[in-house]
This record gives C-alpha cells, structure tokens and sequence, in this order.
C-alpha cells in the first residue's frame, strides 16, 4: 500500500483554512507559532485544557519553554471536562479577561479545543457583554475571536481543522453546536506521538468519531465529490490502523495514519455538514454528560445506517467498502450494511448498546424532544439524506437500544 511509501517522521503543512503541522515532531513548530505570536504583539494568552492531558503528552515540557523564550504569559484554566459546559467556558474566559489574554491555546481533544474556541469569541473586545450561555442560545453572531492556536491529542476530533463548538446548558439539558468562520484554528499541530499517551477506549471512540464525522458528511444533501473522496479514504484507513493502534498502542505508523484519517475527516464534515448520529448524540451526552461522544456515537451509527443507505447506497457502498466487502450500491442493503459495520464496531471493542449504558424505552420520548429542541441540531437534521421526522429519530433510538443481531 502506498501508505509505507510516507516519511511519517517529515512534518509537513497542510494548508485549509487553518496551517495545520503535521507528523511525527509537529509539536516543535510551537517554537515557530510562539514566535509568531511576539511578532503579532501577543503577548498573553489563555490555555484551556484538562488537569492532566497537557503534561502527560509531553506538550507542556516543549509548550512552556516556547513561551518563557517569546515573553508570553499566560493563564492556565485545567479544568475542562468531557462535554464541556457553558459555565466552564465562562471560568475559563474570567481568567483570559483577568490576564489580558490575546489568544487562546486549546491543549487536548474536541473537550479543551473547543472550549478555547468559546472563550477566543468571549475574549474578543466586540463580545466582552455577552458570556457562553448568550454564544450557545445564538444571542448574538460569532463573527470576531481572538487567534486560536490548537494543539490536538485524540486522533477523532478534527475541531483542529474546522469551524465548529459545541458545549452543553446542563439546565437545559441542551448540547448546541456552534458553526461560525472566527471559529477556525490560526495555528493546529498534529503529532502522532502525542496519540500514544491515548487510553485504549479513547484509541478505539476518537477514531470512531472520525468514521461518523465522514459518514454523515458523504451522505449530506450538501456533499460533494471532495467529500466523497475524504470520507472513502477515512474509512479505509481506520478499518486499516484502529486494530494495530489498540494492539500495539506506540506504533507510530498506526497513529500517523489514524490521526490523518481524523484530519481529513474534520474537513471533510467541515464541507458537508453532519447529521443524524451527531444530532442524536448530542442529547444522549446532555442527559448523561459521563458518555464519551465516540461511544454514544458507535451505538447509533448501525441503526442511521439502516435508515439512510437506501438514499445513497452508492456512496454508502464505496464508503464501506473495507469494512463490508461485496457491497454493489443498491438500496436492498441497507441492513446487510447496518448489521456488518456494528459487527465490525464490536470487533473494534465498542461493544455497548444504549440499554447497557443505563438508557431504556422511558427516555427516547426525551431524547427526540431534545433533538428537535436543542439549538443548532436543526441544521444538522435539515441535511440529512431522509427527511429528518419525529417518527424516524423515535426509530434510530429505540433500533440502538440493543444489537441488531
């Protein structure tokens, strides 16, 4: 395959609307950004992150020193968790306002980058009135940030390369995303060496984001030929690498590749939108906030299969067709296709359906109010390949409660 073909120890850049370093050694060129930082005049920044990923990467030992050597202080906020809230976000942007911050600096996955990314529209001098709660109910237009630097560590999230936010209202038991131009990263590094400091359900849930990312971007009304082509070769590169990953968790080529695979997917869905699982997923974690997105994700991604093969069976089959061998694109396979991808997700050890992560036919009524309620998850419905009822999101929970087969 052409992939042994690579020099994954070569950083390159790959340019989208974000200059993203990527390969082994990406995490060196925060010398080149902090120095790029002094020239702009910035001077303070705010770093979002949790209470360990920062240190347990290694980012901190080359991110300090970077800093220390250009001038810039900064504030540290640790305290972002899983499904980030709009009161963390607003702690957070406290200590960016107390500091002066110019900039943000989001050290983690898709929790503390797109924290960064709220408290960049927060800590601009145009919104300093409003706070995360206005940000998240659209009180106003996100139009200006401050220059967000992303330094990423799961190999799922993409956020490093797009223009999307997304945090909950737990009174509201709301889990909006936020879509806005201001939103996208100056700066991302990818390194394959920070991902092997992942846990192995992280290893295994991250790189299935990545796979939902580009199945509901391919199958969008708004997709396109590139994303076809991203979505394809993202499937086919987690199919690849997910198990070599999780077998030999230092292997830098597997890395290397899942993290591309992650990459491609972040811009790919940042041109063809998302739809159902993310739009389903987003109440499941606001009524559980504990769920990881990947698994909540995995456990809806058979039954959304299901539905929507049938209106795209063409793209669906290329998409998967490492995963499920023999697919000639026609509509009658939609459940064939269903029922293989979740094998193939058990396989990969996501393993668990709704029922087992203390969900039951009491909550779906909930659920489906929450999807039709929560702002933002309209857009994501209004994409999607079927029309997005109230009677067809009743369906893909109550399908995702227990394995198919």
């Amino acid at each position: 395959m052409w992939e042994n073909k690579m020099n994954v120890n070569q950083v390159v850049e790959i340019r989208s609307r974000t200059l993203c370093y990527f390969g082994v050694g990406a995490l060196q060129k925060v010398n080149d950004i902090c120095e790029y930082l002094k020239k702009e005049g910035i001077d303070k920044v705010l770093i979002t992150t949790d209470e360990i990923v920062y240190k347990i990467t290694g980012v901190w030992e080359v991110l300090e020193p970077a800093m220390k050597k250009n001038g810039i202080s900064y504030t540290l906020y640790t305290k972002v968790v899983p499904n980030p809230t709009v009161d963390g976000i607003d702690e957070a942007t406290k200590m960016g306002k107390d500091l002066g911050a110019k900039a943000v600096i989001g050290i983690g996955g898709g929790s503390p980058i797109d924290t960064g990314k709220s408290c960049a529209v927060l800590l601009h001098p145009d919104n300093k009135k409003y706070n995360a709660r206005d940000l998240y109910t659209f009180k106003f237009n996100a139009e200006k940030a401050v220059p967000i630097i992303a330094i990423n560590t799961t190999h799922g999230t993409g956020t490093e390369v797009d223009r999307f936010a997304v945090a909950s209202i737990p009174e509201m038991e709301y889990k909006p995303a936020l879509a806005a131009e201001c939103l996208y990263p100056t700066f991302a590094i990818d390194d394959p060496v920070i991902m092997t400091k992942l846990p192995t359900k992280q290893t295994i849930y991250t790189a299935v984001d990545a796979v939902n990312h580009v199945n509901e971007a391919a199958t969008s009304i708004v997709t396109s030929p590139y994303t076809v082509l991203t979505a394809v070769e993202t499937v086919r590169l987690v199919g690849r690498y997910l198990p070599q990953a999780v077998a030999h968790p230092d292997d830098l080529t597997a890395r290397y590749y899942l993290l591309y695979a992650s990459m491609i997917a972040g811009i790919c869905f940042d041109n063809g939108l998302l739809h159902f699982t993310h739009a389903l997923e987003h109440p499941l974690s606001a009524v559980k906030p504990d769920l990881s997105h990947g698994l909540g994700l995995a456990m809806l991604l058979p039954a959304v299969i299901k539905y929507t093969y049938p209106a795209c069976p063409e793209i669906m089959a290329a998409m998967y067709e490492t995963i499920v061998p023999g697919l000639k694109g026609v509509p009658g396979e939609a459940e064939r296709c269903a029922k293989e991808v979740e094998q193939w997700l058990f396989s990969v050890g996501c393993t668990e359906k709704l029922a087992d992560m203390g969900y039951n036919e009491g909550h779906i009524d909930k659920l489906v109010k929450l999807a039709f309620e929560t702002p933002g998850l309209a857009g994501l419905l209004g994409v999607a390949p079927i029309k997005a009822d109230e009677k067809i999101v009743r369906k893909i929970f109550e399908d995702s409660m227990k394995p198919m087969c």
